[in-house]
């Protein structure tokens, strides 16, 4: 049995880390695995392999002091508490803990920090990174699940327009286009990326919106 777990977290490690994968070495905090687990169960769910290097080595962990951590990070220092499940792995004469993190029912999964503050953090390639306003709530209405209801404004025409013959826009752009204040054009993305009509793009220095690929199938 420990040698076909072996197998396959072997192949888990062959893919490196993604959007739904993380490796950590040990836990050492668990304010900062927190972070983690917030930006998967915000995301589509994800997977942690504790005890393996960045650079895919095994180095194996000591699992009831991870598990430990881990169970702290879940539930009290994510809201809502995230239910994880793990598994610990016995590979090549190391313990290395799958941690299967599934995707929140309610969103968005806040995680708090050493300071004591609560932040919300979503999953971007292999990183997790502090989600904006707009992102909190278009998370928020995701969890409604509830139709967005969009009027179709001359400001919503003029940003369609915009992006009809430019890549992107930022928020303090669109400020600038339509003359409106910052919670104003938060509240327009907000509603035109949870009605699927925009995307957000977040990076660790910039966040960016850009036509959705069924609105601009519509355009052309």
């Amino acid at each position: 049995m420990a040698g076909a777990q072996g197998v396959s977290v072997m192949k888990l490690i062959a893919q490196g880390e993604h959007e739904s994968l993380d490796f950590k070495q040990t836990i050492s905090s668990a304010a900062k695995i927190a972070k983690t687990l917030s930006a998967f169960a915000n995301h589509k769910g994800g997977r942690l392999l504790v005890g393996v290097n960045d650079n895919r080595a095994i180095s194996g962990v000591r699992s009831e002091d991870e598990i430990y951590m881990l169970e702290l990070a879940a539930a009290f220092y994510c809201k809502p508490e995230v239910l994880l499940t793990i598994h610990p792995h016995l590979v090549s004469g190391k313990t290395v803990l799958e941690v299967i993190v599934p995707e929140a029912s309610q969103k968005p999964v806040y995680a708090k920090d050493e300071a004591g503050k609560w932040w919300v953090y979503i999953r971007v390639k292999d990183q997790s990174l502090l989600a904006s306003k707009v992102v909190v709530d278009v998370l928020r209405n995701e969890s409604k699940q509830e139709g967005v209801l969009i009027r179709y404004t001359h400001h919503e025409e003029s940003l369609l327009k915009y992006l009809g013959q430019h890549q992107r826009i930022t928020l303090k752009q669109l400020c600038k286009l339509l003359n409106i204040s910052r919670w104003r054009a938060q509240k327009m993305l907000v509603n035109l990326v949870s009605a699927g009509v925009l995307r957000n793009h977040t990076t660790e220095k910039s966040e960016f919106f850009t036509l959705s690929s069924f609105e601009k199938n519509q355009l052309t």
